[in-house]
């Protein structure tokens, strides 16, 4: 994360991430980071035991980019829920912006479907 967070109980669900500073309207919010954010081939989390495949389904994506992988990170925004009208903009891969002034308190959110391209399929298969 580019900016100071922290992780609450969320009313979309379960925990969410929140903003503990100010942050205007642009501002740049998540770079991915290889030294923070880990790569994880598909084949490894094949081979992993059940709770760390419980762990990475829930907070890990397939990487865009990077067929076979996953990206896991390491930082506050694997916490960060779906919204269909998120305050982020993730639609180019490897960074994020605000889309609007977001405040302190208030909960962090993105589109899932900017990143993770069968999510919308995947959630209303499970929903």
């Amino acid at each position: 994360m580019l900016i100071r967070t922290y992780v609450a109980a969320s009313a979309i669900e379960g925990v969410g991430m929140f903003a503990a500073e100010p942050i205007r309207k642009g501002a740049s919010i998540w770079r991915l980071d290889p030294d923070f954010d880990r790569l994880i081939p598909m084949d490894k989390y094949e081979a992993a035991p059940a709770p760390l495949k419980e762990l990475l389904d829930r907070y890990a994506y397939p990487s865009p980019d990077r067929p076979g992988f996953m990206v896991y990170e390491v930082d506050n925004g694997r916490f960060m829920n779906h919204s269909a009208t998120p305050n982020t903009d993730f639609s180019q891969y490897g960074g994020a912006t605000a889309t609007r002034d977001i405040a302190i308190g208030e909960e962090i959110t993105c589109d899932y479907g900017e990143f993770f391209e069968d999510f919308e399929r995947l959630h209303l298969a499970t929903a």
